[in-house]
């Protein structure tokens, strides 16, 4: 499960730069530049599919960056605790059932799965586990966007 986004940056007449996702419609933002616009997309990007949680809702997957797109990562806490929500939701698991196969209370998968939550790798690694999926770790050179290839 990659969780790499292609964001879509424009400029307006007034020197904005708007963000938008194309798999996520409901993280948009703006910046007075290009760099300030994609600082506030992650953010933006993390609000919007935390309402995926809410509505118990699958996180969309990314598609593939088109030309002069950028792409934002989440945060690897995040990713985690996306790619455990799907996991429940492809299953048709319940917090409560997830909460039993970990030997915890469901409040704590609560938290577990909540994005704002600082659960620990170790927890989070026991649900991967207990939903028959391993985490592994990808390292990337990081790019602004105006290195970035269109």
């Amino acid at each position: 499960m990659n969780l790499c986004y292609p964001v879509t940056l424009k400029t307006y007449k007034n020197g904005t730069v708007g963000a938008t996702f194309p798999d996520v419609p409901e993280a948009i933002t703006c910046g007075k530049t290009a760099d300030e616009a994609v600082g506030m997309a992650a953010d933006a990007l993390v609000v919007a599919l935390s309402s995926y949680l809410d509505d118990r809702r699958q996180i969309p997957s990314p598609s593939k960056r088109q030309r002069g797109q950028t792409v934002l990562w989440l945060p690897p806490r995040v990713a985690l605790k996306a790619a455990i929500h799907n996991a429940m939701i492809s299953r048709g698991m319940l917090q409560s059932e997830l909460a039993e196969k970990l030997g915890i209370d469901a409040r704590q998968v609560r938290r577990l799965i909540d994005f704002d939550h600082e659960s620990r790798l170790s927890q989070l690694d026991a649900a991967l586990e207990a939903l028959g999926l391993r985490a592994t770790i990808g390292i990337v050179k990081v790019q602004t966007p105006s290195t970035k290839a269109a």
